[in-house]
């Protein structure tokens, strides 16, 4: 003898049962396009994301592996890793020394990070809906970090 549960009393519907067995009829659809939900607004890119991006393509640039680059900068390899991935937010210390160790200055690193975040929002612009082309967007002429 068994203790088990029959098999239809272990079972957990996924839609809750009706009354009526049958499939209830749907109304046809009026003729013409299909009705489309608005596009979300693009998400701006978050700093952490940006700097991991250019923290990974100049390792793979300079040939390097993630435990060469995180030994010489005196991180953890895991840490480094999940700081490339934009897992982690990096402290200004912690990216002094990841810059160092690919041979580029803290400005460096964060000029580069600024210049992928310019050239990612122009790329996620919107254009048209109301906006004018010859109205100039606000432009990342400079490096503005806030704590």
């Amino acid at each position: 003898m068994s203790n088990q549960a029959p098999l239809d009393a272990r079972v957990i519907p996924l839609r809750p049962a009706t009354a009526d067995p049958k499939p209830a009829r749907r109304a046809a659809a009026p003729p013409g396009p299909a009705p489309t939900a608005p596009a979300p607004a693009p998400r701006e890119p978050l700093w952490r994301d940006l700097v991991g991006d250019v923290l990974r393509r100049e390792r793979l640039a300079q040939e390097r592996t993630l435990k060469d680059v995180a030994d010489t900068a005196r991180i953890s390899m895991p840490y480094l890793s999940e700081v490339e991935r934009g897992r982690k937010e990096a402290s200004s210390e912690v990216l002094a020394a990841a810059a160092q160790a690919l041979g580029l200055g803290l400005g460096d690193l964060l000029s580069r990070v600024q210049g992928e975040l310019v050239r990612v929002t122009a790329l996620r612009a919107p254009v048209g809906r109301g906006t004018n082309r010859s109205t100039p967007r606000a432009s990342y002429d400079g490096l503005c970090l806030a704590a």
